[in-house]
């Protein structure tokens, strides 16, 4: 059976917990990019940089700006780097998840306090924080359940300073 480069687990085999981050980074990097691409996005020419004023939504149900499509994008390209091993893949799921949980309060916090407010700076609707919760709770329970057995009998990853 082929081995890697390092000689560790057999070539084209990843851990699921790997194979769900790279799925997240990916779906995270297309709603990026689909947050830019008029008709995918309607009102588009109301796409503003950040606040609550951008009036674009994707899908024609979750509000957003250009600030939140490169937030998107940035959060994927992240997970990218990090799915390459198993301790990253577990950091960039359980950590997002988290993140996104945070997001949802912070929607809820907004919305029940002014969602006209200076302190919205990330255009969030209704659909933003259900997503949001869905999101946190999914990547949450990915990062936390996919990696339970990886690593079992050794290290989970080889440090980086060993080739």
């Amino acid at each position: 059976m082929a081995r890697d480069a390092r000689g560790g687990r057999a070539a084209g085999h990843r851990p699921r917990v790997q194979v769900a981050a790279l799925v997240v980074a990916g779906v995270f990097l297309l709603i990026g990019v689909l947050g830019f691409i008029p008709g995918v996005t309607t009102d588009y020419g109301e796409l503003r940089f950040g606040g609550h004023h951008s009036e674009a939504q994707l899908l024609g149900l979750f509000q957003v700006s250009i600030l939140h499509n490169a937030v998107h994008l940035i959060f994927g390209l992240a997970g990218l780097v990090l799915a390459r091993s198993v301790a990253g893949a577990r950091v960039f799921l359980a950590a997002g998840g988290a993140i996104y949980l945070v997001l949802w309060l912070y929607g809820l916090g907004i919305e029940a306090i002014d969602p006209e407010a200076g302190a919205n700076i990330l255009p969030i609707n209704d659909n933003d924080n259900w997503l949001h919760l869905a999101l946190g709770f999914v990547m949450l329970a990915l990062g936390l359940l996919l990696s339970n057995t990886a690593g079992t009998g050794g290290r989970l990853d080889n440090p980086a300073d060993r080739h």
